[in-house]
């Protein structure tokens, strides 16, 4: 299904109400994974092309301006407003000043990876023969949708078990003896300085960042909006003891390694030998998931694959200065972001509104076609992931419903949206709220979908 809005061309994925009407395995059942060369990546929108009536900025400011001053948002709100098309800014209120973004910071992760890496690009999960015969090494590719077997979280996900179907084919007479698993693609600390201890505990909101591990580090491959998915206190292992017991190999050999440098053997399996390697769906598909879902772990995992495109330590603070970088490249003002995750979970970071919208807005003006795809895993409002019960007060917010596509974040006392709409007169706008101080989080959101769906509706 597709939108089309103010001349863009917005696809539909996974959204929330069909999920009732055709059954869950209609919208999520997984298919599998096609390998082999991928397609030339092409522009997942058109650009904003000016069509509608563009708002008059005096006129925004009146309608907006009684909704950005509500109690219920807190005692600080920055906003910005910027026209998608002609890049001219309708409403500023300290627009400029970095302000704890929550998961809005997602969107700078979404929209680097796919700049870094293309939209087309797959993670790969291999596996290679250790130094000793039998021996199996699993080498992490970064790749947290990776799945079991069929019971996949993640549509279209890689298995382990057509990993080790690999295995024990090239493997052939040798039988598998013992499990490694290679990490060391990531490094440093595991979890973000600024989360809270609460975020990684076994029902938490994250895992533990390492690069290699199955349904996003969940003991289980389920979803749960709000936290509430069991996680493993140590994904890799929990992999590679999954991957150990297709291999037919005792849970109890599996241990950490390194994949051994290839080397050449005149009998046997020569150490470093590839045996199999299995693929991830299209990186836009799995930033769809993770913004769609607001999915944590998914969000740091990608921010690491921006650090290793750019060469530097696949960390936390790696990762930071390649978004941050990688933003100045595409011409962004990326002063404007101190980062200290990838997620939003850190109540360190900071980012500016318009940095946001800034972003927003070169998705949608065609320049930088890979980030177009930050579009098609924005959440729609009262339709699909993290806004499907959002925009329900009658009269007040269902002006947004269906129309307004953004990205939301939560901690305790912040609320943020960012994203884009389409007004009642055709023009497609971008924004950014960023609250905090708020006591009461429901009122909070509801105050805050007032301002996109007054936007909407407006007329101005």
């Amino acid at each position: 299904m597709v939108l089309i809005a103010g001349g863009v061309l917005i696809g539909l994925v996974r959204t929330g109400p069909v999920r009732g009407w055709l059954g869950a395995d209609a919208v999520s059942a997984p298919t599998k994974a096609t390998l082999g060369p991928d397609p030339t990546p092409t522009p997942v929108l058109a650009a904003a092309d000016g069509g509608g009536v563009a708002p008059n900025p005096d006129r925004v400011k009146v309608a907006l301006d009684p909704l950005v001053s509500s109690a219920a948002l807190g005692d600080t709100v920055n906003v910005s407003v910027i026209d998608a098309a002609s890049g001219q800014t309708l409403y500023d209120r300290n627009a400029d000043v970095p302000t704890t973004p929550a998961s809005t910071t997602k969107l700078l992760t979404a929209a680097t990876v796919l700049a870094a890496r293309g939209p087309a690009y797959r993670l790969s999960t291999t596996a290679v023969a250790g130094t000793a015969p039998g021996e199996v090494v699993l080498v992490g590719g970064g790749d947290p949708t990776l799945s079991v077997d069929a019971k996949a979280l993640f549509p279209g996900a890689a298995r382990l078990d057509q990993l080790a179907a690999q295995v024990k084919k090239a493997l052939g007479g040798t039988k598998p003896t013992k499990v490694l698993v290679d990490t060391s693609l990531f490094s440093g600390p595991e979890t973000g300085l600024g989360w809270s201890s609460d975020d990684v505990s076994p029902l938490g909101q994250v895992a533990r960042v390492q690069s290699l591990m199955t349904n996003g580090g969940r003991v289980k491959p389920v979803h749960n909006e709000g936290g509430g998915d069991p996680r493993s206190p140590d994904p890799a292992l929990a992999a590679g003891k999954a991957f150990a017991k297709l291999l037919g190999v005792s849970a109890a050999t599996v241990k950490r390694g390194k994949a051994p440098a290839a080397t050449s053997t005149s009998t046997g399996i020569a150490p470093g030998t590839r045996l199999g390697v299995v693929q991830s769906p299209p990186l836009v598909q799995i930033t769809d998931w993770m913004l769609e879902q607001s999915d944590n772990t998914i969000a740091e995992v990608l921010a690491r694959q921006v650090a290793v495109a750019a060469h530097k330590p696949a960390t936390f603070d790696g990762a930071s200065e390649a978004i941050i970088a990688k933003l100045r490249e595409l011409g962004l003002p990326g002063d404007e972001a101190d980062l200290y995750d990838g997620s939003g979970l850190s109540r360190h970071n900071g980012i500016s509104p318009v940095l946001l919208t800034q972003v927003l807005a070169l998705a949608a003006n065609g320049k930088q076609p890979a980030i177009t795809g930050i579009f098609g895993g924005l959440p729609v409002a009262g339709w699909s992931g993290t806004l499907e019960k959002r925009f329900e007060k009658p009269q007040v917010n269902q002006a947004g419903r269906g129309v307004v596509r953004a990205k939301t974040g939560t901690l305790s006392g912040v609320n943020t949206m960012a994203g884009e709409l389409v007004t009642k007169d055709g023009r497609m706008l971008v924004f950014a709220i960023m609250a905090s101080g708020s006591s009461n989080a429901i009122a909070a959101k509801a105050a805050l979908d007032r301002v996109p769906a007054r936007l909407v509706a407006c007329g101005c």
